[in-house]
C-alpha cells in the first residue's frame, strides 16, 4: 500500500476541470471517460475520441491535460492516458505516456500531418 492514500475525488475533479479545446465543454459532461482506475499511487484512465477524425492535435491535448493535471493530484505517483476511438491512438498514446517526468510543455510534438511529398 502506498504512503499516501490517492483520494478518488480529488482525482474526478482534476477530470472535471479537462476542457475539449474545440468544443469548450468538460470531457467528463460529454461522457467521454470510459474507465477509470486508482490503487496504490498509479491511476490509468481511458478517455474515447470525440469523433474517429478528431484533431489530432486536440486528441493529444487532452490526453495531455489530463496526465498533467492527475499528476498533481497528492499521493499520485504514476499516470496512465489511453485515447481510444482515434485514427491517430496508437502515436498519442505512446507520445503523452513516454514520459511522465516531463512536462507537456518541454514535449516535442510528434502528431503533425505530412508536408507533401513526405511519406508513401
Amino acid at each position: 500500500m502506498a504512503s499516501q492514500q490517492i483520494e478518488l475525488k480529488e482525482v474526478q475533479r482534476a477530470i472535471s476541470k479537462i476542457v475539449d479545446p474545440e468544443i469548450g465543454m468538460p470531457i467528463v459532461e460529454m461522457n467521454l471517460i470510459d474507465k477509470l482506475d486508482v490503487k496504490e499511487g498509479s491511476v490509468d484512465v481511458e478517455y474515447h475520441a470525440t469523433t474517429q477524425f478528431c484533431p489530432p492535435v486536440f486528441a493529444l491535448k487532452i490526453s495531455q491535460d489530463l496526465r498533467d493535471n492527475l499528476m498533481k493530484v497528492n499521493g499520485v505517483k504514476s499516470v496512465k492516458v489511453v485515447v481510444t476511438g482515434h485514427y491517430f491512438a496508437d502515436a498519442i498514446n505512446r507520445q503523452v505516456n513516454k514520459s511522465e517526468a516531463q512536462p507537456a510543455s518541454q514535449q516535442a510534438d510528434p502528431v503533425r500531418p505530412l508536408e507533401k511529398g513526405q511519406g508513401s
